[in-house]
């Protein structure tokens, strides 16, 4: 004898002595079920643990976890105190918002209060949701698989077949095989129940568990982390105190008093580009060579390599290769012809091809041709590969981005450079408000000079000698414990999505009972956590499998009623249990018993692969 059918909603068939199993039945996860009814008279503790349970529910995790990342917008369209001159520029161009922008925190985003408002509820409400479904889910871990219903005809997918094979030998039969295909099956009564499809909820659990990894690898990285940047000129070196970076910044528990000890001294610099083709100009190398030491014994060094996204490591500090430019080498001759100024000065690439503008200040200028004490600057651009010819370009511009044709476009400023007024001053920069331009015929006077060649200034303020030029590399220096932590708990959380999307939590019982015409009846349930064909499949499969040792009844009897499946002779034959059409009809004279299953010779027959879907 044989029945299949499947339902989307196994708990509507649930009524009488069964209805309550069967609800313990089906709920197969451990989430805590949410409570929105909202509390009323039940005093100050009462609407504690009720804005308890509305903080830790997944809804409203899921709505912090919006709420951050749209907090964090502005942080990304905002300039951001840790790079101080980007927010002054910023505040000059847009003075008129710039009160109010200070009040909301926006140049401070990551660390204002509102974001870490957001933050710390997140953090809170996770750990709350964590905890008690992980606890929840330990209890089920150690529990045995919920027992067979009394009526395995409500489950969603239902076999049935009768055999001459012993009900004990059916029974043990079906718990190896459930066992051998990977299922917590455990034996009782008279049947045999059968669980599989954990990693669902563990992956469940990992997800929210690495979601607040990440959260707290963030943390951890705000709190113990600091960076700073430097420019290092070939042949130079650097040693890693906060008087020697250009700029730094910490965090709370991160400090000048923190750094890591060591230095390094830059040998030298490489850059490969592309010479030819679409992608003329594209780079394809960046190396910088130097040697390292650790502590303070400069006398133990090592030879190591940067490059890009291959930063180096020393002890918990990482040193990023992130730029690289020019530095011309000038010499400065004051109106006496004395030397005031020699020596390489970097200046800042502003395209692809690395046209660098830049300002030579030359502080002590000392006198100059009409007796007073002056100071001078020199204004203009290094170009690695400058056009033969500028008509070309319009304007002072590199078409290359290696030193193939390297020119320095200089004009001159005399004048005070105000570095004596107290005022913070960019050094890439040129505060010309004291100075004046020095001019040839009423027009600027400007020269575009190859290596080796000098240029005299004009109403006698002596030369210009550019001698060449050096490379140079910009190197940040980043100290942040927590990356590992987050990428770890970005990686656990991708891995933990799969596994809750794609395993099934599933149920399979095995009931074999002894008829009073001597022959055993097999029944076959299953239960899944969501309605799917694969439930059918799996259950169709144990069936057919379980035939080596249950093998369906030549002659199995017909049923007319809830009794009848174990003592009715067969009457129509296995091939019209297996074509006999489906019914809902409510048990009567006239109608199938609910509880009863249909007739039918095989579990082949039993499992259609296309098995009715009962509304």
């Amino acid at each position: 004898m044989s029945d299949t059918k499947t339902s989307p909603q196994p708990a509507d068939a649930a009524e009488g002595p069964d209805a309550e199993r069967l609800g313990d039945v089906e709920r197969l996860s451990t989430a805590p079920e949410e409570n929105d009814a909202v509390p009323a008279g039940i005093g100050v503790l009462g609407w504690l643990r009720w804005f308890w349970r509305q903080l830790t529910s997944m809804r409203v995790a899921l709505l912090l976890l919006f709420l951050l990342s749209l907090a964090a917008i502005p942080g990304s369209l905002v300039p951001q105190d840790t790079n101080a001159f980007k927010v002054a520029e910023w505040k000059n161009a847009h003075k008129g918002v710039v009160p109010l922008f200070e009040k909301l925190q926006l140049f401070d985003v990551y660390g204002s209060v509102w974001f870490s408002a957001i933050y710390i509820l997140l953090f809170v409400s996770l750990a709350g949701c964590i905890l008690p479904r992980t606890w929840q889910f330990v209890g089920v871990l150690r529990a045995q698989p919920p027992a067979a219903p009394r009526n395995l005809t409500r489950m969603p997918v239902y076999a049935a077949w009768h055999t001459d094979a012993d009900p004990a030998a059916v029974n043990a039969a079906a718990h190896r095989l459930l066992k051998k295909r990977g299922f917590r099956a455990a034996a009782g009564s008279g049947s045999v129940a059968a669980e599989r499809g954990y990693l669902r909820e563990v992956g469940n659990l990992l997800f929210h568990f690495a979601l607040f990894a990440l959260l707290a690898g963030f943390a951890w990285a705000s709190l113990f982390s600091g960076s700073g940047t430097k420019i290092v000129l070939e042949g130079q070196g650097y040693s890693n105190t906060t008087t020697q970076l250009d700029d730094f910044t910490g965090s709370a528990f991160y400090g000048v008093d923190d750094l890591d000890a060591f230095g390094f001294k830059l040998d030298g610099f490489t850059a490969d580009f592309q010479t030819t083709g679409p992608a003329a100009g594209t780079a394809k190398e960046f190396v910088a060579n130097v040697r390292y030491w650790e502590g303070a014994d400069t006398s133990k060094q090592k030879h190591a390599q940067i490059e890009v996204n291959h930063p180096l490591e020393v002890g918990g500090t990482k040193v990023f290769l992130t730029a690289h430019g020019f530095a011309p080498v000038v010499t400065v001759r004051n109106a006496e012809d004395e030397v005031v100024y020699r020596g390489p000065t970097v200046f800042l690439p502003q395209d692809s091809n690395v046209t660098s503008p830049g300002v030579i200040k030359v502080n002590d200028y000392g006198t100059g041709p009409d007796g007073r004490k002056t100071q001078l600057a020199l204004s203009g651009m290094f170009l690695p590969t400058a056009p033969d010819d500028f008509n070309e370009t319009g304007r002072p511009v590199s078409v290359f981005p290696a030193a193939a044709n390297p020119r320095l476009v200089i004009t001159a400023y005399v004048g005070d450079l105000r570095t004596d007024s107290g005022l913070p001053q960019n050094v890439y920069e040129l505060d010309d408000k004291a100075m004046t331009q020095l001019k040839v015929n009423g027009q600027p006077a400007s020269v575009p000079l190859q290596v080796g060649q000098g240029w005299q200034l004009p109403d006698g303020y002596g030369s210009v000698t550019f001698d060449g030029y050096q490379q140079w590399a910009n190197f940040t220096v980043s100290h942040r414990p927590g990356n590992a932590v987050a990428l770890t708990g970005a990686v656990c959380a991708i891995l933990g999505l799969i596994g809750s999307l794609f395993v099934q939590r599933r149920r399979i019982w095995v009931r074999a009972t002894a008829g009073a015409d001597g022959r055993t009846l097999v029944e076959v349930a299953g239960l899944g956590r969501s309605e799917s064909a694969r439930t059918a499949e799996e259950l169709a499969e144990v069936a057919v499998e379980l035939q080596d040792d249950a093998p369906a009844a030549a002659d199995a009897p017909a049923t007319d009623g809830p009794q009848a499946a174990a003592d009715a002779p067969a009457t129509d034959g296995p091939q019209a249990a297996a074509d006999a059409p489906a019914t809902d009809e409510p048990p009567g004279p006239d109608g199938p018993a609910d509880d009863a299953p249909a007739a039918a010779d095989s579990p082949a027959a039993a499992v259609p692969t296309a098995p009715e879907t009962k509304e």
